[in-house]
């Protein structure tokens, strides 16, 4: 059975030196067994000494040391012996809840033993989520899959992992560029999966252009009045996503007024609220601007609750591509999303993760483009997650 603990204690592909490098760092984990066995050769052949002439020693020491040198060799790690630790900075995100069923199905699929797979669910702290990670590298895990709580942090989930010889992957939640920079001019066994959060606010933007202007600009001032409700602070996502989909209509020509913005920090009540109390103040926005789409199921629900009518008096629009936001779409409730490709992430991820297991070329950095979505390919998205759904139950 899988192990599933809720609360519980951009670079080009290596190079021959950085490949020599990562079998230095998987050599660490070997390093105590080999030395074990070389002592325990050394204790047979001096066992030996007294009752050997001296060809026989010669020829009992050289036996001795190619019995280990084969035993060593022989042994090829195969995904039945890979253990697995992935640490979810929350299970209750939506989108890291169906990365993570996803990729159980893809690792049991490639030959990984379910109970191999360990899965922790790190609660929003990052205190926690290293005391997981100390727990899983103690426990011989043989790769790392981090969510990070907090990705100004990650250089020291890196250095952690790096100590002990196990290969990283990080996921979704991109470290900062030092970081990354880091992995490459130290050569680390380090990779990043997931999608550019800068894409996914120039598609937002893009999405709200080709509703036309005219459309949009109910009170005819020529100027486009919009809230943002943004998801958590400090958080890479939030930022690019927040700067890049104003960004994409101020370089359209459009004029932009924030009415008002508040964090959501991804989840659907709190987006609500926010807006709920935005509206208070700013009673007519023409759009609602939300960094995912439970934000924007939150901010439907509190546009309702104000008598106004979603996708007449207001566009709302977020991102990620969640069921229940592409229904929404289907329904024209919700103007538009953007695909993060969980599916593929979790594809890559375990391409990663064995690519590091056969002691390839791994790239630091491994990406997946966002797809702009509205109601003219809701139907068609929402297939694939359906279609993924339907693997996994099978």
């Amino acid at each position: 059975m899988i192990i599933i603990h809720n609360l519980v204690l951009k670079g080009a592909d290596m190079s021959l030196n950085q490949v020599s490098t990562f079998n230095l760092w998987r050599g660490i984990k070997e390093m105590r067994r080999k030395l074990f066995e070389v002592l325990t050769v050394s204790v047979l052949v001096t066992a030996l000494l007294a009752g050997c002439s001296e060809k026989n020693i010669e020829e009992t020491e050289a036996e001795a040391a190619a019995s280990v040198a084969s035993s060593v060799e022989e042994k090829e790690m195969t995904p039945a012996d890979m253990r697995v630790g992935v640490c979810i900075y929350k299970f209750s995100d939506t989108y890291m809840s169906l990365f993570k069923d996803e990729l159980i199905n893809d690792l049991v699929k490639a030959g990984f033993k379910e109970e191999n797979i360990t899965i922790v669910n790190s609660a929003l702290s990052q205190g926690y989520q290293m005391l997981q990670l100390k727990k899983l590298i103690a426990s011989g895990v043989d790769i790392l899959v981090v969510n990070p709580v907090n990705t100004s942090k990650t250089a020291e989930v890196t250095d952690l992992a790096m100590e002990a010889g196990v290969p990283l992957v990080y996921v979704n939640r991109e470290p900062d560029a030092a970081e990354e920079i880091r992995w490459e001019s130290e050569s680390m066994p380090v990779t990043y999966i997931g999608c550019d959060a800068r894409q996914a606010g120039t598609f937002q933007g893009k999405i709200i252009m080709d509703l036309g202007f005219d459309n949009i600009d109910k009170n005819g001032d020529g100027v486009l009045q919009y809230i943002m409700v943004k998801g958590e602070k400090n958080n890479a996502d939030t930022y690019f996503r927040t700067r890049y989909s104003i960004d994409a209509l101020k370089k359209a020509g459009w004029n932009v007024e924030k009415l008002a913005e508040g964090n959501g920090n991804w989840d659907k009540n709190v987006s609500e609220y926010v807006v709920t109390e935005a509206l208070k103040e700013n009673p007519s926005p023409e759009v609602i601007i939300c960094n995912n789409d439970m934000m924007a199921i939150g901010a439907l629900e509190a546009v309702s609750k104000a008598g106004l009518v979603a996708g007449e008096d207001v566009y709302i629009i977020g991102a990620d591509a969640f069921e229940g936001a592409l229904e929404n779409i289907l329904e024209g409730k919700i103007v538009g999303t953007v695909f993060n490709n969980y599916v593929e992430q979790a594809r890559l991820t375990t391409g990663t993760i064995l690519s590091y297991m056969k002691k390839q070329n791994v790239a630091h950095f491994y990406g997946s483009d966002y797809v702009k979505v509205t109601k003219e390919n809701a139907e068609t998205i929402l297939g694939i997650i359906r279609e993924g759904d339907e693997t996994e139950e099978e």
